[in-house]
């Protein structure tokens, strides 16, 4: 450890003196100063119908809308109008898009939370703080769907980690086609949001956003920089300034009590372990969850017997490496606001990881109740969680802590905070962790950012040296986010020994890493049949702490391209070592021993024109595989059959062989989701998913009725089948559980 600590100490001397002129430079930067656009208040009733001709809307301009995409800069190959304007309530946003074939219109599913290419959408992205990294977006589509977004980190992970859209809040929208087009009206209650107000003013940052499926057409206001490529429409930082005046925030009070009924099925070994012993189970539940807004931008959550029978199955993997698999949270309660509470380090690791909450195992773990706050007292950025949960086979009852603050220092794009996490048992154990960060964008042109994290953990029955870098975590990042020209993600982090995070997740320990990125791209322009393409190389190095010898690595070159028809693929060579100090398995038929490896493969992906609502995308990884070879294939099949009934499918082949051994494992994975929809309130989905490593078939049917946002009634039914009972002794039942359960929910809306 002695030698990665001087190589730390030599690490910290020279970004101090490359990054320490910089940040006093950055203190120095100016913004570049625009006047707010004020946005006009609306003096007479509005009737949600979705086509925006009462005289309210009189006198009212639409945005200046510029197309982005497919050819930046032009005019909206339709007539395109979007308006906004408010009264003590709400917020109005209109939206009138002309077409000259209306079969052109694409509505591809009635699906709550629908966010798909496949679909036109239009779309209102809100930064209520004005901090240029988090937002709030409201989507529909011609089918009157329902999408909310919580924006994070401006997006600079990318739409699959920064936008979660299982992120619900009370809005309204109504919906109209006819023969000139389709036309909208949403109502977005300033009761939803959170924004800070100065002398009875709001400023807030917008961005509106009409997609053409058909035309993989992209139109805009404000026209968001090109090298931002296709989701900067989703950046927050690039949203413009808007002004409402006179608007005071409700604060309303809403309780949602809901009641649960069922029975479930489960089959256990005897404790001969001689047979399996059916248990029959009839369970009745009662909960509350109660949201107060305290102030104009500070929220309180309170929720009593928590529970998340409703949440869909977790998506089968097969893991072929010798660490443990990340799972994203699906569980709503901790999705929301959850960028409040993000302190994430390289890869999925992360100091606060809601899954460590209410789940074992794959197991629920009751939850007695909790707390949660978050929104901003003065210049502070505030989340805080505190969740008990019920004593469940080995685990103690435990108690969860987490407190996050944030505050914006030199310039409207820098931030410093911290984060502090406990868990603590009944029976006395207890884990807690802190860590402090720092964001900070670096010059004028707005693309640079320097990331720094320190953090350090300490817990019962350890040596907890505070002075020392065993239990602690140092991550430094430099991220040029641009897809034009020149562009990096560049970071370097150490994990020492004893560093673990009790609410957190590391999914490897004791260990030096570094990375990640430098890539070129280009736009070609107007004749090009490529809207953007890049040519990059990848790296990715982890040392061991112990011995300085490295763990793992694989580097290679790549090239990636989106066509202006929305078609997009990548591909990429690359080199591996891996040095595996002990023996691991995939299967009972194939390991990897001990020993050093240094191998070769290829992969890729293609995904064939997303606006279509007919296609299967492609992934593959292929080559040499440790001491022997590896080819996984995956096939991503959708048909968007009608907005009544869609058919998502997902096939994975994994193929491992080691001739030199004799030894061989394959493995397979099928999803099936059939999604079903009399209309925007009543759904049907059924999850079918087979997985040969573990011999499961899992279902899941969820049937939901939800006639207005917090008013629910869910019908679920979850089997998990054994297809191949032999392998072990005794023979397995034909089901592990069966579980079918009705929940029911309801919200009071009591204006305070």
């Amino acid at each position: 450890m002695s030698a990665h600590l001087t190589l730390f100490k030599t690490f910290v001397v020279i970004t101090a003196s490359i990054i320490l002129p910089l940040i006093s430079s950055a203190q120095n930067l100016e913004s570049e100063v625009t006047e707010p656009i004020k946005i006009p208040r609306i003096n007479s009733p509005v009737t949600l119908d979705g086509m925006s001709d009462e005289a309210a809307w009189e006198g009212i301009e639409s945005l200046p809308m510029v197309m982005m995409q497919p050819i930046f800069g032009s005019e909206p190959s339709e007539r395109t109008e979007i308006l906004l304007g408010y009264d003590d309530d709400y917020i109005y946003a209109a939206g009138r898009f002309h077409y000259s074939d209306i079969s052109e219109i694409q509505a591809a599913s009635f699906k709550r939370d629908f966010w798909h290419w496949s679909s036109d959408f239009m779309g209102i992205l809100l930064d209520t703080f004005m901090d240029n990294e988090n937002g709030v977006m409201f989507l529909t589509t011609p089918a009157g769907t329902r999408t909310d977004l919580n924006i994070l980190n401006d997006l600079g992970d990318g739409p699959m980690k920064d936008a979660n859209p299982s992120w619900n809040t009370f809005w309204d929208v109504a919906t109209v086609c006819n023969d000139d087009g389709w036309f909208s009206e949403m109502r977005l209650p300033f009761s939803s949001l959170r924004f800070e107000e100065n002398n009875g003013q709001v400023v807030m940052g917008l961005t509106a956003h009409r997609w053409i499926s058909r035309k993989n057409e992209s139109d805009t206001f404000p026209l968001i920089p090109q090298k931002f490529g296709t989701f900067g429409t989703y950046k927050p930082s690039q949203t413009q300034e808007i002004l409402f005046e006179g608007i005071k925030r409700p604060n309303p009070l809403y309780i949602t009590p809901y009641v649960l009924g069922g029975s479930g099925q489960s089959n256990d070994l005897n404790e001969a372990e001689t047979a399996y012993r059916r248990d029959d189970e009839f369970a009745h539940e009662a909960g509350l969850d109660v949201k107060y807004g305290l102030t104009n931008n500070l929220t309180l959550d309170v929720t009593l017997n928590t529970d998340f029978a409703q949440v869909e199955a977790d998506d089968q993997k097969i893991n072929l490496t010798r660490y443990s698999l990340f799972f994203p949270e699906k569980r709503l309660f901790f999705q929301e606001r959850s960028g409040n509470f993000d302190f994430s380090f390289e890869d999925d690791n992360r100091l606060f990881y809601s899954r460590r909450i209410g789940l074992h195992e794959g197991k629920q773990v009751r939850i007695y109740g909790g707390a949660r706050l978050v929104g901003r007292a003065g210049p502070w950025d505030i989340g805080f969680l505190n969740m008990q949960t019920e004593r469940f086979e080995e685990l103690t009852s435990e108690n969860f802590n987490v407190l996050r603050l944030r505050k914006q220092v030199i310039n409207p794009y820098s931030y410093v905070g911290g984060m502090v996490t406990s868990r603590i048992g009944s029976n006395d154990s207890w884990n807690t962790a802190y860590g402090i960060d720092g964001i900070f964008r670096l010059f004028e042109d707005g693309d640079d950012y320097l990331t720094l994290k320190w953090a350090q953990s300490f817990e019962d029955n350890e040596k907890n040296k505070p002075v020392s870098l065993e239990p602690s975590k140092i991550y430094v990042n430099w991220d040029r986010r641009s897809e034009k020209g020149l562009g990096y993600n560049l970071s370097y982090s150490i994990s020492g020994d004893d560093f673990n995070p009790g609410i957190g997740y590391e999914r490897r320990d004791n260990f030096t890493r570094l990375g990640d990125r430098v890539q070129y791209g280009w736009f070609p322009g107007e004749e090009s049949k490529l809207l953007n393409h890049q040519a990059f190389i990848e790296g990715i190095t982890f040392i061991r702490n112990d011995d300085s010898a490295i763990e793992s690595s694989e580097i290679g070159p790549g090239w990636q391209f989106v066509t202006k028809a929305n078609t997009y693929s990548e591909i990429m060579i690359k080199q591996y070592q891996e040095n595996v100090t002990e023996l691991f398995s995939f299967s009972d038929d194939a390991d990897v021993p001990a020993g050093k490896y240094t191998f070769y493969g290829i992969e890729g992906e293609y995904y064939p024109f997303r606006g279509n609502p007919y296609r299967i995308g492609t992934t593959f990884k292929a080559g040499s595989f440790y001491d022997g070879r590896r080819i996984t294939m995956t096939l991503n099949p959708r048909a968007n059959i009608s907005a009544h009934l869609q058919l998502e499918g997902m096939y994975q082949l994994n193929r491992v062989e080691f001739p030199d051994r004799n030894q061989k494992f394959t493995g397979h994975i099928g999803r099936l989701r059939t999604l079903a929809f009399l209309n925007v309130k009543h759904s049907l989905i059924a999850f079918i998913q087979y997985n040969s490593a573990n011999d499961k078939i899992i279902t899941n049917l969820r049937y939901r009725y939800n006639p207005r946002e917090g008013n629910d009634f869910y019908l679920v039914y979850d089997e998990n089948y054994n297809t191949d009972r032999e392998r072990e002794i005794p023979v397995l039942p034909v089901t592990s559980n069966r579980t079918v359960m009705l929940k029911y929910s309801y919200t009071f809306n009591i204006g305070l």
